[in-house]
This record gives C-alpha cells, structure tokens and sequence, in this order.
C-alpha cells in the first residue's frame, strides 16, 4: 500500500517494549511521532534512540508521542536500551515496537509485501528502506514522512520544527515560510481574504504580494 500525505495511517496492534499497543487507540487525542530502524545494536540508530529520549518532554509539551520501531523482536530492544542508556547517557521511556515479522515495516510501505515474514537473517542492509519518520496528527492523518539513509542521522530539531508548524497551521489559517521556527512570522493564507485577515489580525501585515502577507502572531 502506497501511504501519501494525509492518508490514514494505518492502524495495528503489536508488543512493544512497553506492553501490548493497539495503534490508533493509543494515539487518542494527540500527535505521535513513529519513526523506525533497520535493525538493533545499529550506530546510527544507536544515537538517534538517545538523542530522541533526551528530548522527550519537548514532545511532551507539544501532546506528542514517541514510538519507535525495529525489525527486530522486543527482547532484543530491551538489550539494545541498555546500549543507548550507557553511550548516549539518556534511557528510553518510550515505547520501541517488535516487528520480527516484517507486518508493521510492511503496512508502512518500507519493506515489499512479498518479503519473507522473518527478521532472521536480514542485515542492516536488507533493511536499509526502514528509515523512515511519520507524524501523525490526532485525526489519525500523516501529516508528515520522511525517508533516510542508513549513514545520515536525523535531525529530530527539525520534526520538531515541523510539528510545531503543523500545529500551528491546523488550529489557524496560516503557513510558515522557509526555515520558520516558533514565534517567527507567518503567511495567511490566500483562502483568507483582506476583509477577514483585518478581522482576525487588527495590528496589521505586511503585504508584499498579493498573494504573499506576512503577518506578526505576537
């Protein structure tokens, strides 16, 4: 199945390392991010567990989950968290979900479906496409997927750039202009006509096009 921009994202159940997850249910009403790995005891990956753990309560703040996952079973994860606590000085509290059968990789479109259903005898290579990062919003949406390669580390800065931005804009009618960050300016939107935009902002923008009005949320 091909997973696009605001298609469902699809729903599952599965062990994690944090018990049984029925996927959209344990969304509820909040954002998740779940990004994945190619497989455990990875260096890559090794960091970005831990970087991602020692940022949590900035996804905390902003009503977002964390929920990783690995072509691997949940006994190795809890083995691999030992590693990332010990080199990367940060423990994992969220959840890492076991997907030795390749369904959760598959569902999300980063392995083929006709894929053996085993992680036994895959490599890292074998792996290499599941390296990806969904957000999800609370309707259950992708809002946003990213693909990366094995020797490129991720910058979870930038998601959390981005899910500030895709909060933003789905509470109000504005987008963000290139490489905006919390509090910058924004543009409304053209959906958004003069009459409206000086109902809804009395101090005023800044036109610069027509179609370009840049606006001050401060």
């Amino acid at each position: 199945m091909s997973l696009r921009l605001n298609s469902t994202a699809p729903d599952f159940t599965a062990e994690t390392t944090k018990g049984t997850v029925h996927f959209h249910d344990w969304i509820g009403d909040g954002w998740v991010v779940l990004f994945s790995h190619p497989k455990d005891f990875t260096p890559v990956c090794t960091t970005e567990l831990g970087y991602m753990a020692s940022i949590q309560s900035e996804f905390d703040k902003r009503n977002c989950k964390i929920i990783g996952l690995s072509v691997d079973p949940v006994e190795s994860h809890v083995r691999w968290e030992k590693d990332i606590e010990e080199t990367q000085g940060a423990a994992v509290n969220y959840p890492m979900i076991g997907d030795p059968t390749l369904a959760v990789a598959k569902l999300y479109d980063m392995l083929p479906a006709d894929e053996l259903p085993t992680c036994e005898g895959r490599t890292p290579a074998s792996n290499q496409t599941v390296r990806s990062v969904f957000v999800i919003g609370p309707d259950k949406k992708i809002k946003l997927q990213l693909a990366y390669p094995m020797t490129t580390g991720r910058n979870f800065n930038e998601i959390l750039r981005v899910l500030d931005s895709l909060q933003l804009t789905a509470a109000q009618k504005v987008a963000t202009p290139a490489n905006w960050n919390k509090g910058d300016d924004v543009i409304i939107v053209s959906a958004v006509s003069d009459e409206e935009a000086k109902e809804k902002y009395p101090q005023g923008w800044k036109t610069l096009k027509p179609y370009l009005r840049v606006v001050s949320l401060q």
